[in-house]
C-alpha cells in the first residue's frame, strides 16, 4: 500500500491538497483511503460531505475518514484505563480525575497511527492519504513509535518479568492484594500495542512505500516552519519527495492592490526552489474561488497532477544511509537546514544518538559497530557524517588487550 503523508503549517492548504491528491489515485483506478488525523478536522468541509470514525464511500475507489482517537483509545486501552483507574480510585483520586490519569501523553494520536497497520494489513486499500495536524502536532505524530518505544519496552519489560510471574502466586493472597494485580487482558492490551508500535515505525519509514510531501505558502513563515519540518523528518527517517507551494498568484494577470504581494511571493519562491533542491518544488494557483466539493477538487487535482500519477515517487533518495569506505564506516544524515551548532551525537552500547534542540532519534547500529565510539561528526553539503574507524578501533582493542594483559603479567611477578 503506498502511503502519502501531507503535512505543513496550518492554513496553506494541505487538506485540500490531500483530498485532490485522493481524488487524482481514484480516478486512476487506485482503491483510496484519505484519512484525517488533525483534531480540527476540516477534511468533510473539503469533500462537503458528512464523515465519521470509519471509512465512508465518497465514490468508486474513494473512502474518507475523519479519525475519533477517543474510540480508538476505549477500543485499544480500555482493559489497562479500567486497572489504573481502579487504583487510582483506591487511593482516593476521584472517578474523572482518576480516568484522565490513565491516558499517557500521546496515546490518542498513537491510535490513530495502528489504524494505519489495520488498513494495510485489510488489503482494502491500494493507497493511504494521510491529511496530518499543522507541523508541529505532525512531527510529534509521526515521531511517536521513536518517542514512546523506549517507555513501552520498559512497561513490556516490568510485565513480562516481574508482573506475570508474580500474577498467579499474588492471587491466592488475600483479596485486596489480588484486586491491585492486573487482569490478564490488560497485560496483553500493552504487550500488543508495543508490537504494533514497532509494525508502524517500520510502515511509515519504509522509503519505497512511505513518503510525506510539504505543503506551504511563499510566506517567511511557513518556509521556516518547512524548514524544520524537513530537517525533523529527516532525522527520523522519514522521506520527503516533493514540496507544493500553494496559492501563488498569476504572474500574467494584474492583481490590482495585491501586485506588490505578487512581487513577494516570486522573491520567496526563488529562494524555496533553491534552498530545498534538490527536492522537486510545485507550484500552485490561486483560485478565484474556494475549493469545496468534489467538481472543484476535481480541477484541483488536475491542475496539481497534469497527467502524472500521484503515487509516483517524485524524489528517491533515503534520508538516512549506511556507507562503508575502507575501514571507515559512516553513518549519514540529510539535515538540510540544520545548524551544526545545534547537533549532539553519542553512542550507547548498540545505539546511536543524534540530537538536533528538543528531537532525538535513536539509530539501532549494525553488530560490526556495536560498543565502538564514533569520529568527529562532519556537516558538509547538507549531510551529516558520522565515522566509525573500524581499523582504530580494532587496534585500541588490541593495545587495550596488550596492555591488561602485561599489568596481569606484572601483577603476578610481584606476587
Amino acid at each position: 500500500m503506498r502511503i502519502l503523508t501531507f503535512t505543513g503549517k496550518g492554513g496553506v492548504g494541505k487538506t485540500s491538497v490531500s483530498a485532490a491528491t485522493a481524488v487524482r489515485l481514484s480516478q486512476l483506478g487506485y482503491r483510496t483511503l484519505v484519512l484525517s488525523t488533525d483534531p480540527a478536522h476540516s477534511l468533510s468541509d473539503s469533500f462537503n460531505l458528512p464523515l465519521g470514525a470509519e471509512p465512508t464511500r465518497i465514490r468508486e475507489n474513494l473512502h474518507a475518514i475523519e479519525v475519533n482517537p477517543y474510540v480508538d483509545l476505549k477500543q485499544n486501552w480500555q482493559s489497562v484505563q479500567k486497572y489504573y483507574t481502579k487504583i487510582f480510585m483506591a487511593q482516593g483520586v476521584s472517578g474523572v480525575v482518576a480516568d484522565e490519569m490513565t491516558i499517557l501523553p500521546g496515546m490518542e494520536e498513537l491510535f490513530s497511527l495502528l489504524r494505519i497497520k489495520r488498513y494495510k494489513a485489510s488489503g482494502a486499500y491500494d493507497a493511504l492519504v494521510l491529511d496530518t495536524a499543522p507541523t508541529g502536532e505532525t512531527l510529534r505524530l509521526l515521531s511517536l513509535p521513536d518517542t514512546l518505544s523506549w517507555g513501552m519496552k520498559a512497561v513490556k519489560n516490568v510485565n513480562k518479568y516481574i508482573v506475570r510471574p508474580l500474577s498467579k502466586p499474588l492471587s491466592k493472597m488475600s483479596d485486596k492484594i489480588a484486586n491491585f494485580i492486573p487482569p490478564a487482558d490488560a497485560i496483553d492490551s500493552v504487550d500488543q500495542v508495543f508490537d504494533e508500535l514497532e509494525d508502524i515505525r517500520e510502515i511509515l519509514t519504509n522509503n519505497a512505500k512511505s513518503t510525506v510531501r510539504l505543503v506551504m505558502n511563499a510566506e517567511k513563515m511557513s518556509i521556516k516552519e518547512t524548514m524544520r519540518a524537513l530537517t525533523y523528518l529527516n532525522l527520523y527517517g522519514f522521506k520527503v519527495d516533493l514540496v507544493l507551494v500553494n496559492r501563488l498568484l498569476d504572474t500574467n494577470e494584474n492583481s490590482g492592490y495585491l501586485e506588490n504581494w505578487k512581487a513577494i511571493q516570486q522573491k520567496y519562491l526563488g529562494e524555496i526552489e533553491e534552498g530545498f533542491s534538490p527536492l522537486p518544488v510545485k507550484k500552485l494557483r490561486m483560485y478565484e474561488q474556494e475549493i469545496v466539493g468534489l467538481k472543484a477538487l476535481d480541477q484541483f487535482a488536475a491542475d496539481i497532477y497534469t497527467d502524472t500519477d500521484p503515487s509516483d515517487m517524485m524524489y528517491d533518495e533515503p534520508p538516512i544511509k549506511f556507507e562503508r569506505h575502507g575501514d571507515v564506516y559512516e553513518v549519514k544524515l540529510k539535515l538540510m537546514f540544520a545548524n551544526p551548532v545545534d547537533i549532539d551525537v553519542w553512542v550507547t552500547g548498540d545505539e546511536l544518538f543524534v540530537q538536533i534542540g528538543n528531537q532525538r532519534k535513536i539509530i539501532t547500529l549494525p553488530l560490526s559497530l556495536t560498543g565502538l565510539e564514533p569520529g568527529d561528526a562532519v556537516f558538509k553539503d547538507k549531510w551529516l557524517h558520522i565515522p566509525f574507524d573500524l581499523d582504530r578501533e580494532e587496534q585500541s582493542r588490541l593495545q587495550k588487550g596488550n596492555r591488561d594483559s602485561r599489568e596481569a603479567r606484572e601483577q603476578n611477578v610481584y606476587q
